[in-house]
């Protein structure tokens, strides 16, 4: 993706919502935004800022209250059905579905705007459905029904419909939501790939900021007050936009990692002496139960100092003048939370 990149979409002034009795109501006003050819953007924000509007306006399923949308330099309107199909592609979680049909089958509703009223398939069809299936690692989903598949398999096969389609644009709203972490980071990658190798602009909503941030190549952020931001992830972070826009009493961001952490007080404190993974992991889990990390030695409960000698890891934690030495991070945390328990119960 290149920055000369034509335009897949392109809206200016753009102002989307809903007529209530008659009355506009706004949820994302006056935008100018654009989709370039091979192009990753994720769209972000909480619940209820208008991110599944923005998405169903851009597709051409609702129409925007006030501003111009253009395909491939085309006016929306003036594009007729089959056409539009063609060139957008959309996968919505509740349009997914749940029948008896197979995999294949349902992958093949993608040629619909190629077909014709008959519905027949040629060598080109079965070919493009073939690897739209491939793409996204759903063959062995084929021959099996829809019904009987799980909520990541069934959006697996509705990523591949969209494929089939062989739309330039593409619009995902929430695609990772039924996955699990490992799938989820599959799935975007493959996404990604597709986008970047095919010259297709995706834009994918999501509520994974971590996801997002790897693997986007713009970020839409919708902030609280509804002010659409757009940037590279990495630019974002720097400039204290996401910190902004996400971060509340109890989440602090941590600009090292590109990552939120619960913001916590710290009950006891401890020194820690050690470098590497495991001083990292280790902090973390000392955090997780409520203890700091301190360089301040007389505000220290615990003094902590790893050792690794190849590939083991020992703790040697000391407390009130007494030292325990550990060969697991599991046994270490588990005794600090047998203390406090201890110290808990005497009050």
């Amino acid at each position: 993706m290149n920055q000369a990149s034509p335009d897949r979409l392109s809206a200016t002034n753009l102002t989307v919502g809903y007529k209530v009795n008659g009355l506009q109501q706004a949820t994302l006003e006056q935008l100018n935004i654009a989709i370039r050819a091979g192009e990753f953007i994720c769209l972000l924000g909480p619940n209820g800022t208008g991110k599944s509007t923005l998405i169903r306006t851009l597709a051409g399923i609702q129409p925007p209250l006030t501003g111009e949308l253009k395909l491939q330099g085309k006016p929306y309107q003036s594009i007729n059905p089959r056409e539009r199909a063609r060139q957008v592609s959309i996968v919505f979680t509740d349009m997914i579905p749940s029948g008896i049909m197979d995999g294949y089958t349902y992958t093949a509703l993608g040629r619909h705007p190629y077909s014709g009223w008959m519905g027949g398939l040629d060598d080109t069809d079965h070919a493009r459905i073939q690897w739209a299936l491939e793409a996204v690692d759903a063959t062995a989903l084929s021959q099996r029904h829809v019904s009987e598949l799980s909520d990541g398999e069934r959006q697996k096969i509705a990523i591949a419909r969209a494929l089939a389609q062989e739309a330039q644009l593409m619009l995902l709203d929430e695609p990772t939501a039924f996955l699990d972490l490992p799938r989820r980071i599959e799935l975007m990658r493959i996404l990604r790939d597709l986008s970047h190798r095919e010259q297709i602009g995706m834009l994918l909503s999501t509520h994974d900021l971590d996801l997002a941030i790897r693997f986007a190549d713009r970020l839409w952020l919708i902030a609280p007050d509804g002010e659409l931001i757009q940037g590279i992830p990495e630019a974002l972070a720097l400039s204290g936009t996401l910190q902004r826009a996400f971060a509340s009493n109890n989440l602090d961001w941590d600009p090292t990692s590109g990552s939120f952490r619960t913001h916590q007080t710290p009950l006891q404190f401890t020194t820690l002496e050690g470098n590497g993974t495991a001083a990292l992991w280790t902090q973390r889990a000392f955090e997780r139960i409520g203890v700091g990390i301190t360089s301040d030695l007389p505000k220290a409960h615990y003094q902590t100092v790893l050792s690794e000698c190849e590939a083991n890891t020992t703790w040697q934690l000391t407390h009130k003048g007494n030292t325990q030495h550990f060969t697991t991070l599991h046994d270490l945390i588990d005794w600090m939370l047998q203390q406090e328990r201890s110290l808990t119960s005497e009050f």
